[in-house]
């Protein structure tokens, strides 16, 4: 049998060389992998667009709501001044000279006093009467009494006549007449020879 001495020492020089061969090993510095940024970018665009989106559909519904207001709005409007005209009609059918002057136009005539039968004792009250239309019935009320004040009575003023002119007088207003008729005539005879001054004087500056 071999003694293990040998196998000892054989091993040791391998032993040395392995750490030499280590030692000669230099540490090199760990390369840190970058993470990939397309996942976050495309979340981030993916969270604009959705709030842009949202955005959009907000702003359109507001729109489409205050149209829809405001077309409610027009036709209550329209209902409501509908409704009116309908009360107004209304208030005309319900009119009781309306309804006077139909029932006139149907035939009818107004009816005179009616009378009561007392079911006890059997005993009628009032005179009835039958309607002939002989009574003249009355569909529009008489107008009002006019107040005194406002209808006062007529003053009456005599005026005497002026006396008579005489010849002598006459003659003069005729002579005074034909004083102012031939004045007047002087004065529109010059007013003429002036317009016609105006008239020359304003082709001359025109020429």
């Amino acid at each position: 049998m071999s003694s293990p001495v040998p196998q000892v020492r054989s091993r040791m020089p391998r032993v040395a060389e392995r750490a030499v061969e280590r030692a000669r090993l230099t540490v090199v510095p760990r390369t840190r992998g970058q993470a990939a940024r397309m996942p976050f970018v495309a979340l981030v665009t993916l969270v604009l667009l959705g709030g842009v989106v949202g955005l959009l559909l907000f702003n359109t519904s507001m729109q489409q709501s205050s149209f829809a207001a405001t077309a409610l709005e027009g036709q209550a409007t329209t209902l409501a001044a509908r409704q009116q005209s309908l009360e107004m009609d209304l208030d005309r059918l319900r009119d009781p000279q309306r309804i006077a002057a139909a029932a006139q136009q149907l035939g009818m005539v107004q009816a005179c006093g009616p009378a009561f039968v007392r079911l006890g004792s059997g005993a009628v009250s009032g005179r009835p009467c039958a309607a002939d239309g002989s009574v003249p019935f009355r569909i529009t009320p008489p107008p009002p009494a006019k107040p005194a004040a406002l209808d006062p009575a007529p003053t009456v003023v005599h005026v005497t006549a002026p006396p008579p002119v005489s010849a002598g007088d006459s003659g003069d207003t005729n002579g005074e007449a034909a004083g102012t008729g031939e004045g007047q005539g002087r004065n529109d005879h010059k007013n003429q020879q002036h317009l016609q001054q105006q008239q020359q004087q304003q082709q001359q500056t025109r020429r």
